[in-house]
């Protein structure tokens, strides 16, 4: 991989929990957010276990090890939170 493409790659540099949300600070200065809520493991943390989020993978994931969930920082922006227990409802339904 050469360093170019190294360079792009999202990389968060700070996480905090605000009101529900998973705020993550990138790199390039941009944020993005996700309600906890849209996470089956995440929407069953109490605020503690929330609050307790480290980075990992050199910025590019984030572990939360009291619920035992990771995702990827480009999973995130690509939109894959995991699933919430509605989504999860609904599939089982079917």
């Amino acid at each position: 991989m050469k360093s170019s493409e190294i360079d792009r790659i999202a990389r968060a540099t700070g996480v905090r929990i605000e009101n529900g949300w998973v705020c993550v600070g990138l790199r390039d200065g941009r944020e993005i957010r996700f309600l906890a809520s849209k996470n089956r493991r995440l929407s069953h943390a109490s605020a503690k276990a929330l609050k307790n989020v480290e980075i990992i993978c050199n910025g590019t994931g984030l572990h939360w090890p009291d619920v035992d969930e990771d995702l990827s920082v480009q999973g995130i922006l690509d939109g894959r939170i995991g699933q919430s227990e509605e989504v999860l409802e609904e599939a089982l339904a079917r």
